[in-house]
């Protein structure tokens, strides 16, 4: 049976009969109809110790909520920033390289291409986005060349980070162009590149639907080097550290360090975790000696 609607009152007083408390009790319907109650589940759902009946252990505050939620809206954010700097290095590179060495249209030429069904699904919906698409530079290219495809500096800007991923991963592994662009981006293995790839496509789909990033469990399963040209962590996080976001993290601001000098991801992070020194970071998986790992110095 479906459950009730409630009102913010009503919502205030089953936490309250669940043991949470409020500091300031005149604020909670301000956050409540502008932050949904079931949002904010994910964010107090570890504040329970009993999670069948939703009791909340003493001490346990709704400020503390909303806290947590502040802090990971700006860690999104930063991640956000991170993972688009990524994508438009992977974009360029993906052009740079293969067009001088296969020419402006490489992404047609399906010699280039490991798997047929993926190289047809690819450029069936690449076809179609460029024939829906808004884009002046696209229009103006259909208008003053009909017969003729878009190079793959006009084409490859339709493409989300999936799809560029996707892209990636499908070129044949013995193209010397491949390896380059993963060492480009820090990394010995062209399959460590694709395996990070696909799994940031993962997170930044998480946040552009502005979903919880704190806490959360990483499904996608991805590889880890067991060296690399530049410092990273210590150790190789085994697969059940890598269901956390920390590892993840630090490929990120790693691959960062290669393309992007002088970045501010680290420092942002750092202060953002300044800034909310309540916040758990063992929940995002944060080792105790995290800031002695060669990355996070």
């Amino acid at each position: 049976m479906a459950k009730p609607a409630r009102t913010i009152q009503d919502q205030i007083a089953l936490l309250q009969s669940r043991n949470m408390s409020f500091r300031q009790i005149a604020n909670a319907p301000h956050f409540l109809s502008n932050i949904s109650y079931y949002r904010l589940k994910g964010y107090w759902w570890e504040m329970q110790d009993d999670k069948v009946n939703h009791h909340f252990v003493n001490g346990s505050f709704f400020e503390d909520v909303i806290d947590l939620y502040n802090f990971d809206r700006h860690f999104r954010l930063i991640v956000f920033n991170a993972i688009e700097r990524i994508e438009i290095s992977l974009r360029t590179k993906l052009i740079y390289h293969l067009s001088l060495q296969y020419g402006s249209e490489w992404y047609l030429n399906l010699a280039l291409f490991e798997d047929l069904n993926r190289y047809n699904s690819f450029v069936d919906k690449l076809f179609q986005d460029i024939k829906n698409s808004n884009e002046e530079f696209i229009i103006k290219h259909l208008t003053n060349h009909t017969t003729e495809h878009p190079e793959s500096w006009k084409a490859m800007e339709l493409l989300t980070l999936g799809s560029l991923s996707k892209l990636y991963k499908n070129l044949k592994h013995q193209l010397p162009e491949k390896n380059k662009i993963a060492r480009e981006f820090g990394l010995y293995n062209q399959k460590h590149l694709s395996s990070w790839l696909l799994t940031l496509t993962v997170v930044r789909n998480i946040i552009a639907h502005h979903s919880r990033l704190w806490n959360r469990v990483i499904i996608n399963k991805y590889d880890w080097p067991t060296s690399t040209p530049s410092h990273l962590l210590n150790y190789v996080p085994d697969n059940s550290q890598r269901r956390k976001i920390f590892p993840l993290l630090s490929a990120i601001i790693y691959m960062n360090d290669e393309i992007s000098e002088g970045h501010s991801i680290k420092q942002e992070l750092i202060d953002l975790f300044t800034k909310f020194p309540k916040i758990h970071l063992s929940k995002m998986g944060f080792p105790n000696n995290w800031q002695n790992e060669p990355l996070w110095k």
